[in-house]
């Protein structure tokens, strides 16, 4: 019996949640320091953020409860969600506040070596959301029932991964 037969019906999730994952070649406490110190550096704000092209800055407050958030270059700020699991550089767990209902976005840094790291992301709480919210569009058309939460954390892993890696091949 697997660990998924193991699970009641009742408690599986209706709506899976999404899981994405990208190796980075670089070590896990740099990867780690980019995704959390340089996002408004390397994440697409066109078309992932709400302000877009007046965003100027992404600020991620590194503890438990702090905020993740965009300001705007006229000091406006939208609140991306908060911090709840802060354990450098092996993880953290925040709200996304993007889908109406917030949902849940888990990150993990597992170093594969000196110089590379898997990053694994999963976004899950699905189940909260209204059939409305789960086919509204976020960045990308179609919202979760239209696969753009997949398709644009693919995008953003991806970015991630070419910021925080070095120009040259690491050797394995």
């Amino acid at each position: 019996m697997s660990a998924a037969d193991a699970v009641p019906d009742n408690v599986r999730p209706l709506r899976p949640p999404i899981r994405r994952s990208t190796l980075v070649r670089s070590d896990a406490d740099h990867t780690f320091r980019v995704f959390t110190e340089q996002l408004a550096a390397w994440w697409p704000l066109v078309p992932f953020s709400v302000g877009r092209e007046r965003v100027r800055d992404v600020t991620l407050e590194p503890r438990t409860g702090g905020r993740v958030y965009e300001t705007w270059d006229d000091g406006t700020v939208c609140e991306w969600g908060e911090i709840l699991q802060w354990q450098p550089p092996s993880g953290l767990s925040m709200t996304w506040n993007a889908t109406g209902t917030p949902t849940c976005v888990e990150l993990r840094f597992r170093a594969l070596g000196a110089r590379l790291t898997e990053v694994q992301l999963e976004h899950r709480g699905w189940d909260a959301l209204t059939d409305r919210e789960l086919g509204e569009d976020c960045a990308l058309p179609g919202g979760y029932l239209g696969g753009s939460f997949a398709q644009g954390w693919t995008t953003i892993l991806g970015r991630l991964s070419d910021a925080a890696g070095p120009t040259l091949p690491v050797e394995r």
